[in-house]
């Protein structure tokens, strides 16, 4: 049976890809939910159940590097294998760089734990049991991760961030066959961008993007889900996105303008 670890699974896109799997699956993965909310990781578990999925819980705070070790050492001592790990635990932020005070900072530093160093610390503990099985990473960026976007300097690095560890990953153990996968959702509709970091570190409350054509959650993780199973490198989730890559190359000025309009009037610098 399939082993696959799945973190920031208590509500959002981590959510919807574990009722997802349960579906696709029905029986034939066993699916651990990672997250800090024990109630919230319940809730997805019974859903999961429903359906005939074998579901773990373990709470988990990505934050600490203790408790990331624990996920895997857990996972291995209730299912004896790990075959996927699905580094979706992140917070959002949104505020400009040039107005932050210096104490803003701090939380720069911990959106990057939270972010990046969460996904070194998982798929550095996981990464033995990941080779024997002939595994799969999977990292849930952003297109943020891809493309500078105004007002999220502490978003945009922590995505670069796990984007180039990922990528440096496959390129170092591809010839072992660990296979790495890296998503890059644009707006979906989910409350990430109310809950993360502001100006002054506090949550905004709201939105600071144009949310009116979000994505659905439930095509997010669809999209995510097949290109897993098809082990695509790289699962760019629109038309406009894959065209702002490529124009990134050829007239960057364009792309910057095509970001700035995603920001709502109010938030813009």
């Amino acid at each position: 049976m399939k082993v696959i670890i799945l973190t920031g699974a208590s509500e959002g896109i981590g959510a919807e890809l574990a009722r997802q799997i349960a579906t696709r699956d029905e029986g034939r993965v066993a699916v651990v939910l990672a997250a800090r909310r024990r109630a919230a990781l319940e809730t997805v578990a019974a859903e999961m159940r429903a359906k005939g999925t074998r579901v773990e819980i373990i709470p988990t705070d990505v934050t600490d590097r203790a408790a990331c070790r624990h996920l895997i050492d857990e996972t291995m001592a209730r299912l004896g294998r790990i075959d996927v790990l699905i580094n979706n635990a992140g917070m959002s932020a949104h505020a400009n760089f040039e107005t932050i005070n210096d104490d803003d900072l701090a939380w720069y530093e911990r959106l990057m734990v939270v972010n990046y160093w969460s996904v070194v610390w998982l798929t550095k503990a996981a990464l033995p049991h990941l080779l024997a099985s002939k595994g799969q990473v999977v990292g849930v960026s952003s297109l943020a991760g891809l493309v500078g976007v105004p007002g999220r300097t502490a978003y945009c690095s922590t995505k670069f961030a796990m984007n180039g560890f990922l990528e440096a990953l496959r390129a170092e153990l591809g010839h072992k066959g660990l296979r790495v996968t890296l998503a890059y959702p644009g707006t979906v509709d989910t409350n990430i961008r109310k809950q993360g970091f502001a100006q002054g570190g506090t949550a905004p409350g709201v939105s600071m993007l144009k949310d009116d054509k979000a994505m659905p959650v439930e095509t997010c993780a669809r999209l995510i889900l097949a290109g897993m199973t098809r082990n695509k490198r790289e699962v760019v989730m629109t038309r406009k996105a894959r065209l702002g890559r490529w124009l990134r190359l050829i007239a960057p000025g364009v792309v910057d303008r095509m970001a700035m309009k995603e920001i709502k009037d109010g938030f813009r610098p």
